[in-house]
């Protein structure tokens, strides 16, 4: 079997997090052994119905936000939309990025509950430098406060035949990839940030992508969260054919474990049943609350971090080189942890809390007067639509 002291020198050697090295060397280990990640349709059950937020009759308790964190996944760059930096510094509306409007959600809900609401960042070392400067320079109080951001790790690319770090000697950069945002936990943990939130009385954390403007703390759902004592809460919304492609909540029959089977980890013979949304019905947000607590008991009971399954990518070292090395990129998905919780829920949310922009069109589409912001700096469908968005082709 091949060795991960290769590529546990490598990380050492670029001042990579024991955390992170101990979730990679898991994953890789998948690898070697022969593991594919694949989740045959035989080992899996739907998901029955589950409760939608909208039907939820609780009190909402603005003590909670307190001990309540957000945090937003902002390591992507906008290159699929012409971008060198940050994806979360395109302008949205009337000047406005994706950044500008999550810090005026968060300054918003401060001054309506009377709650110093903590934010972070989860930056990757792509997005670093222009974020804080974004934040330096308009929202200087938002820039100051302690522990605003936190960096996404990197891990080494994998030769596809060798399992030794690949190498690129015209741009070493390339040696690296980000190794998705199921890193949340191990840049929590290798940051020292995990251990500081719980000691500063902070016990729910909220996450999700920053580019998902939809996706704000919603004190009912929190308040949900909480009184249902769950460990870790999945907002998921129902299929549509749209959503066929994408992967979806399941229950592993052997031990009737909420899990997450993305298309990557769906076998050609079970693409059918994977894109059948009336018998797998939910998929994923990435709208992710987590009682920081209970992850705590999680990493401790497994040596220091969180293992997660694993995602295997097949690419070449130089991405715009085909005819360069073949490589394995090893990732995992954050949303995947609902397997690893006790007493992990998940709920159904309405689509105006997943509105993600992953193409050009879905930008334009934002950027019309199909949508317009309301007060608390939400963007929503203009009712003149009458409750459909228009297509952009």
């Amino acid at each position: 079997m091949a060795s991960f002291e290769p590529c546990r020198t490598k990380m050492v050697a670029e001042g990579i997090a024991p955390s992170a090295i101990s979730a990679f060397e898991s994953t890789f280990k998948s690898l070697v052994s022969g593991a594919t990640g694949i989740i045959p349709e035989s080992t899996i059950s739907p998901v029955p119905e589950l409760v939608h937020t909208d039907s939820l009759s609780i009190e909402p308790d603005s003590e909670l936000l307190a001990s309540t964190v957000v945090l937003k996944l902002n390591g992507g760059l906008g290159t699929g939309m012409g971008l060198d930096k940050a994806k979360s510094l395109l302008k949205v509306k009337n000047d406005e990025t994706f950044l500008d409007l999550t810090a005026k959600q968060v300054m918003c809900m401060r001054k309506e509950f009377g709650q110093n609401v903590k934010f972070m960042l989860m930056n990757s070392f792509s997005t670093s430098d222009d974020t804080l400067e974004f934040f330096r320079t308009k929202y200087p109080n938002l820039a100051a406060e302690e522990g605003l951001e936190m960096m996404q790790n990197k891990v080494p690319k994998i030769d596809a035949k060798t399992f030794e770090p690949a190498t690129c000697e015209t741009d070493p950069s390339n040696e690296w990839c980000p190794p998705g945002h199921g890193d949340l936990y191990a840049a929590l943990i290798g940051s020292g940030r995990l251990a500081a939130l719980l000691k500063g009385g902070f016990k729910y954390m909220f996450v999700s992508n920053s580019d998902n403007l939809g996706a704000t703390l919603d004190l009912k759902i929190l308040t949900h969260f909480a009184t249902t004592d769950a460990s870790f809460m999945m907002e998921c919304c129902e299929r549509t054919e749209n959503d066929k492609k994408g992967g979806h909540l399941a229950i592993r029959n052997e031990d009737k474990h909420l899990i997450l089977r993305e298309s990557a980890m769906c076998a050609d013979e079970d693409e059918k049943d994977f894109q059948d949304i009336t018998k797998h019905k939910f998929f994923n947000t990435n709208n992710l609350w987590i009682r920081l607590d209970k992850l705590q008991e999680i990493v401790d009971k497994c040596g220091g971090f969180i293992p997660l399954p694993m995602i295997k990518n097949n690419k070449t070292v130089d991405p715009k080189d085909d005819s360069s090395q073949k490589v394995v990129q090893l990732e995992t998905a954050m949303g995947a942890a609902i397997e690893c919780f006790e007493g992990a829920s998940a709920v159904i949310v309405p689509r105006t809390r997943f509105a993600p922009v992953k193409k050009c069109n879905d930008l334009l589409l934002l950027r019309s007067d199909a949508y317009i912001i309301t007060e608390d700096f939400r963007p929503v469908l203009n009712p003149a639509c009458g409750g459909k968005a228009p297509v952009i082709s």
